[in-house]
């Protein structure tokens, strides 16, 4: 049996559309909630988030969705940790999309935000609801966490004329039907501007449960012209991520949202996870975006505005 994956040539007889449909894979590389004591593998340091951010790039990742920590890992929602991890970021790897966190519980808006403003990255993520968020644990028979997640319109506004005012596009984080549809007015005051960059996110408690069925139904929802990718919460990961990349969708994998492979096994390192995503991407029948075709497909502006990082280049 002839292996096409390596024939070259006059004898290579890939089918072209491998080459027109590509796929954006974004990597969360932390979060907020866990530390090294549930996965040994997340970064703290700025070094340890520039080392992560090599391995998910050579592994096919063109985004890095970050979240900043103090060295000793606690949650910063300042910008001195922001731009410490992002300048590293960019020292090791300086084509690669940066989009940084606005999510928090119990945090001023000002401070939310002051991130995005200072440093200002291509992309922002933006919350689009309130929601009830918890986990539970069926051996417990109790609920690990609960809380309402707070994301009023007020709020919201609030941050997209932040992002607006400092030319970052909104990634519009979407928990169940409701917040896609939140979207609507927001595009009608001009707040949010098409096309529409979308994060579906499936699998926590009290928003839309992880199934490829309701990952469908929500991709049917969005505005003409809109872009998309899937958050997959834990291990349903994998399924949604193989669901996404049927729908024509981009996708998102990382410790932030699930520590395990498809083999059941932790995964060591956030590379581990984008390049099980990028094996599924192309088990589809599409291509791992490159940074340069992300930008493309995303919108967004190409060279970068990086005057937040003096020296740093995105064609090094």
């Amino acid at each position: 049996m002839i292996d096409h994956r390596y024939s070259h040539g006059a004898e290579d007889n890939r089918l072209a559309f491998r080459v027109v449909d590509p796929c954006v894979i974004t990597c969360a590389m932390s979060g907020v909630a866990a530390n090294r004591d549930q996965c040994p593998g997340i970064p703290y340091t700025p070094e340890d988030y520039a080392k992560e951010a090599r391995r998910a790039r050579d592994a096919g990742a063109s985004v890095l969705h970050i979240h900043a920590r103090y060295p000793d890992g606690t949650p910063s929602y300042r910008v001195e940790e922001y731009r410490a991890i992002t300048e590293a970021i960019l020292a090791e790897v300086p084509d690669i999309i940066i989009n940084l966190s606005t999510g928090a519980v119990g945090i001023p808006i000002e401070e939310r935000v002051q991130q995005i403003v200072a440093l200002k990255p291509e992309l922002g993520a933006l919350n689009m609801g309130s929601m009830n968020y918890a986990k539970y644990s069926r051996k417990r028979k109790s609920l690990v966490f609960d809380f309402v997640f707070a994301n009023p319109f007020s709020e919201i506004i609030y941050l997209l004329e932040q992002m607006n005012s400092v030319g970052v596009k909104p990634e519009c984080e979407c928990f169940d039907t409701g917040h896609i549809g939140n979207v609507e007015p927001l595009i009608d005051m001009g707040l949010l501007k098409m096309p529409v960059q979308f994060s579906l996110i499936l699998g926590v408690l009290g928003g839309a449960p992880a199934d490829p069925r309701t990952l469908a139904h929500m991709a049917s929802l969005l505005p003409a012209a809109s872009t998309w990718e899937v958050i997959g919460i834990s291990r349903r990961q994998w399924t949604l991520v193989a669901s996404a990349c049927s729908l024509g969708g981009n996708v998102r994998v990382g410790l932030e949202d699930n520590f395990y492979l498809p083999s059941g096994f932790m995964a060591s390192s956030n590379g581990e996870l984008v390049e099980a995503a990028a094996h599924l991407v192309e088990l589809s029948g599409r291509e791992v975006a490159e940074p340069v075709e992300a930008r493309r497909l995303l919108s967004l502006q190409d060279p970068p505005d990086r005057s937040a990082y003096p020296g740093a280049s995105p064609h090094e």
